[in-house]
């Protein structure tokens, strides 16, 4: 059996359907979007089976994404979940065939807090269809399953639709980076969108000598420094230039090197440096990435060292 070949075939069956989908996109599509916005409160989702887990994982989108919302089951609504409900909510009911038994139980009783309802669904006749104020069409020509039963082109579209809606919610609200990272101060989005420079930059005992300083003098600080790097300094703590080991290693090919050489023969002068602290520790490592370097020094506007950030250092606090 040639498994790759039915891989390729599920995986074309629901692109299409979302392509088919993106194609049929109307001005349903805005308003509701424009409903969501205008709720005061929560935006809650509900639906059963695999609707119920597309709707958890839409709820969890919608609330990382700047949009108060969480996902009800319908039968805990029934039993006293009810009350989760304000007048100042919107719901979205999701059912593919808009006939699922649970879901419509749930629907009269919705309906009571006379609050916006967006069905989810195939049919506009259904159930869920003719309780809705606004439907948003869940249409596929066939399921990815060989038999055409078991949910798979239906809820990769209802998925696709529901982070639709989340983009132009985060679009309209001009939902930024640093709001992201408010969302998800931990793991490694919140390591990503929320540590700072400032965070991660080593400032104590840091490997610097004097511009007069010898190569010999040098070696002994980068080895105290465990940095690989010396940082060269004048007498008012501005930074002039930095050699690491390499350099001194590569000095050692010259004919004429000497242990008691100026160190600032073998440096590099005007190194580059980050004057923020406050700078993403993810951009960092995107600068650091760029200039082809292991340790960014960061200093204030007058080049006076306030700390030093090494490659390793980010990647061990899991920074991507």
């Amino acid at each position: 059996m040639n498994y790759k070949q039915i891989a390729q075939e599920t995986l074309n069956i629901e692109a299409q359907t979302l392509l088919n989908s993106a194609k049929n996109i109307d001005d349903t599509f805005n308003k509701a979007v424009d409903i969501i916005l205008a709720c005061k409160g929560k935006l809650i989702i509900t639906g059963v089976g695999k609707s119920g887990l597309i709707g958890a994982k839409m709820a969890a989108t919608f609330a990382s994404t700047g949009t108060p919302s969480f996902f009800l089951h319908p039968t805990e609504a029934l039993h006293g979940d009810l009350g989760m409900i304000d007048k100042n909510d919107v719901v979205i009911a999701i059912s593919y065939s808009g006939e699922s038994e649970e879901l419509s139980s749930i629907l009269p009783h919705v309906k009571r807090f006379n609050i916006p309802l967006i069905g989810m669904t195939k049919s506009k006749n259904s159930t869920l269809g003719r309780y809705s104020d606004l439907v948003i069409d869940v249409i596929v020509e066939k399921e990815a399953c060989p038999l055409n039963i078991a949910p798979t082109s239906s809820t990769t579209l209802t998925l696709a639709l529901g982070d639709a809606l989340a983009i132009c919610l985060m679009k309209a609200r001009n939902f930024k980076k640093n709001d992201f990272a408010v969302f998800h101060p931990g793991g490694a989005l919140g390591k990503q969108l929320f540590v700072k420079v400032s965070d991660l930059m080593r400032s104590k005992n840091l490997p610097i000598i004097s511009e007069e300083s010898t190569v010999k003098e040098a070696i002994l600080k980068i080895s105290e420094g465990r940095l690989g790097t010396v940082l060269i300094t004048n007498n008012t703590n501005m930074l002039l230039a930095l050699v690491s080991d390499g350099d001194i290693r590569r000095a050692l090919l010259s004919d004429n090197f000497s242990l008691e050489d100026e160190v600032l023969k073998y440096a590099t002068k005007n190194p580059k440096t980050l004057d923020n602290e406050d700078i993403l520790a993810s951009d960092a490592l995107i600068m650091i990435e760029e200039m082809k370097i292991q340790l960014l020094v960061v200093t204030d506007k007058d080049k006076n060292i306030k700390g030093v950030l090494h490659i390793h250092t980010l990647i061990e606090k899991g920074i991507s």
